[in-house]
């Protein structure tokens, strides 16, 4: 993989590679560079028929604090400014739709993810770590799917898959409070694999996964994902267009002024259901 990206880096050593957030926003933000260079990045490997196994993670003390919003904060003011207008919102859609690529990316590649997580996994992690295969995690990791908080429905991917991960009810209450879990939590309700002591021991069990399969017939793991993909990608494709549509004609409101306001200030947000 030649050229560098800004928002990750990859390696790729005993055809494993691995795919480390390095932000550049803090807690590995997910900026401009992360949402247009994860269909590149994901492209190029999938394509590199070296690579057998995929393993994701986040540099320093956190897998990802979500969507960097003073970086992407444009879209959503565009959207606030001139709410009332068409084309605003179209264009609004039209960004949706090529972020939410950058998921797809990772979901649609036919060689096998496993994410590795420590410390804060927050909303945009939430939907990255939703598109890998296996999902394993750091004791002290803690995951949010935190958008209601900013009154944003999440549009990413979380509400698509998830479905095919949790349970229902564990999912609603995830999505309609906003509250932290712990590993523990995760683990029980089936968000991850399984919990290691530290980070270091959560991505040496990932690539040690990674090693097993890349050890297997990369023709039968590519089968056998694709059976697998079978079952889930008309109900995620449908959900996540849905999703779209429906952010770009009900997002642009004062509670989400207010979400994105009380999140700055890093004050507790009043909505008035407007």
């Amino acid at each position: 993989m030649g050229q560098p990206y800004e928002s990750v880096t990859v390696e790729t050593h005993d055809h494993i590679a691995q795919v480390t957030l390095i932000g550049p926003g803090k807690g590995n933000a997910m900026g401009p560079a992360f949402w247009s260079e994860m269909p590149e990045v994901f492209a190029a490997l999938d394509a590199d028929r070296d690579v057998r196994a995929i393993v994701i993670t986040g540099s320093g003390d956190n897998f990802s604090y979500g969507l960097d919003l003073p970086a992407m904060g444009g879209s959503l003011g565009a959207v606030l400014a001139e709410g009332t207008s068409a084309r605003p919102r179209a264009d609004f859609h039209a960004e949706i739709l090529r972020m939410q690529k950058a998921i797809n990316a990772v979901a649609d590649c036919r060689t096998p993810t496993i994410a590795s997580v420590h410390g804060w996994c927050i909303g945009g992690g939430v939907d990255l770590i939703a598109a890998t295969d296996i999902r394993y995690a750091s004791a002290d990791a803690k995951f949010s799917v935190r958008e209601v908080k900013l009154a944003i429905v999440a549009d990413m991917g979380s509400l698509a898959r998830l479905p095919l991960i949790v349970n229902d009810g564990q999912l609603r209450e995830l999505a309609l409070t906003g509250k932290d879990i712990d590993a523990a939590r995760a683990e029980k309700i089936g968000l991850v694999n399984e919990v290691f002591a530290d980070a270091e021991a959560t991505l040496a069990a990932a690539r040690a996964t990674a090693a097993d399969i890349a050890d297997n017939p990369p023709l039968t793991v590519r089968g056998i994902k694709d059976v697998l993909d079978q079952q889930r990608i008309a109900a995620v494709s449908a959900s996540l267009r849905y999703v779209a549509a429906w952010n770009a004609a009900f997002l642009p409101s004062k509670d989400l002024a207010e979400g994105i306001s009380a999140t700055f200030a890093k004050r507790p947000a009043k909505f008035t259901g407007e």
